[in-house]
């Protein structure tokens, strides 16, 4: 499985909570995962913290993650190769 997995991508649903005081990573029974970053909304920087907690959640490297859809809203579509 890991091997697989290696190659595999998975795309997830995120609810991004910015300018939160402590940041966390939790998923709702709907699936959603529900991320609290310390960056605020502005110029991306909430972006780039989201997958760099992501990126720690998950053990992989911040290249592997991308957010595909939502990148100006709290709701996202995020791919983790």
């Amino acid at each position: 499985m890991n091997g697989e997995m290696a190659h595999s991508r998975m795309k997830i649903t995120v609810h991004i909570k910015p300018n939160a005081r402590q940041e966390s990573v939790t998923v709702r029974e709907d699936g959603v995962y529900v991320v609290q970053v310390s960056a605020p909304p502005i110029e991306g920087r909430a972006n780039e913290k989201l997958i760099e907690i992501l990126s720690k959640h998950f053990h992989r490297p911040k290249r592997a993650i991308e957010i595909l859809r939502g990148t100006h809203g709290r709701h996202k579509i995020v791919e983790i190769q």
